[in-house]
């Protein structure tokens, strides 16, 4: 009996070979395509204001600093002292020297009794 061998790229199929390489191929092609992706739990392009306020700084969408500049008020003689947020030093109320805020590792902890909001431009 004669086999008729098939060419393709240099490389001898026989017939049975080919048909078979070709379902296998199609077989593989229907598990390859993409599956409908199902929608998306949260949406990347418009964040809430509270998943912004949480992510870290350099990974919002606008790029952000967590300081600001605040203005405290001291409990003793009224008076408002403009603080940064993230304070390294010890900060005293210019009238009567009494603590405003102490460091900590990040954000200055406000003693009790003040009350402070936030410098708009």
């Amino acid at each position: 009996m004669f086999r008729q061998l098939l060419f393709f790229n240099n490389i001898h199929f026989s017939p049975r070979l080919f048909t078979l390489l070709a379902l296998s191929s199609q077989i593989l092609f229907k598990f390859s395509l993409p599956q409908t992706s199902p929608k998306m739990p949260v949406d990347l392009l418009h964040p809430t204001a509270d998943q912004e306020a949480r992510t870290h700084k350099l990974k919002r969408l606008v790029q952000s600093p967590n300081s600001f500049f605040m203005d405290i008020k001291c409990p003793g003689c009224f008076q408002i002292t403009t603080v940064f947020s993230h304070a390294q030093t010890v900060v005293l109320c210019g009238s009567c020297n009494v603590m405003l805020c102490q460091p900590t590792g990040g954000r200055a902890r406000l003693t009790e009794g003040c009350s402070y909001r936030k410098k708009v431009d």
